[in-house]
């Protein structure tokens, strides 16, 4: 009977061993994670499983299959289909796998922009749903607008040369913080003048002779 128990323990111990790594790591997978803005009620893109083929702004080095060769196995694309396909399937790829991770990046903004644009933008912006801009594009030209918001705004982090302007940060976390420098180094502007609290919006005045914008916590901007 003692070795019985004495066995269970050690099985027990083991396990929770296991169970408290494995929570360790998704715990620090989630903090690495950039997150959409604070109040969206949208699915979080970077929760998001990557697809399993290659990502679809990720245009491979080697051979690619030429456009008379992009058919699928049954059917027929379109013509914008072919034209998101151009260039972008390996030699010995079906061309279908790789449109549907295209299709995969569209399903992923229409999805979150149905619930929160804003978190769609800033995923646009910073990447997290890869491949948007092209997918878009070509394979569901109704998100324009969500692209069109995207590509006059840039992600948190150091910034050269900012054309100057008012700015939103498409978060409303209370860690984002933002400092524009002149070309000596000196500040010119910083902010928020007070910390913000849950739900505020944080806004940036970059001046007209900003040679550095610097921000961090703030996910991404967009012109206000």
């Amino acid at each position: 009977m003692y070795r019985r128990s004495a066995a269970a323990a050690v099985l027990l111990a083991a396990a929770l061993t296991l169970t408290a790594c494995s929570s360790g790591g998704d715990e620090a997978d989630a903090q690495a994670k950039p997150k959409p803005p604070a109040s969206s009620a949208a699915p979080d893109p970077a929760d998001t499983p990557a697809p399993s083929a290659p990502a679809p702004d990720a245009k491979p080095t080697g051979p690619v299959l030429p456009d008379a060769k992009l058919t699928p196995k049954t059917g027929s694309f379109t013509a914008e289909e072919k034209k998101y396909l151009s260039g972008r399937v390996p030699e010995k790829m079906d061309p279908a796998a790789v449109l549907q991770t295209g299709q995969e990046a569209c399903q992923r903004v229409a999805r979150t922009a149905k619930r929160d644009k804003d978190a769609a933008t800033g995923a646009v912006i910073t990447g997290e749903i890869q491949g948007a801009k092209d997918a878009i594009t070509h394979l569901c030209p109704d998100q324009k607008p969500i692209l069109a918001a995207a590509e006059k705004g840039f992600p948190e982090g150091p910034r050269t040369s900012p054309a100057a302007g008012n700015y939103r940060a498409l978060t409303q976390a209370t860690n984002c913080t933002w400092e524009a420098k002149g070309k000596d180094g000196s500040v010119l502007a910083s902010g928020p003048e007070t910390p913000p609290k849950a739900g505020d919006k944080v806004t940036a005045t970059i001046p007209a002779n900003t040679a550095e914008f610097n921000s961090s916590g703030c996910y991404a901007w967009i012109p206000a």
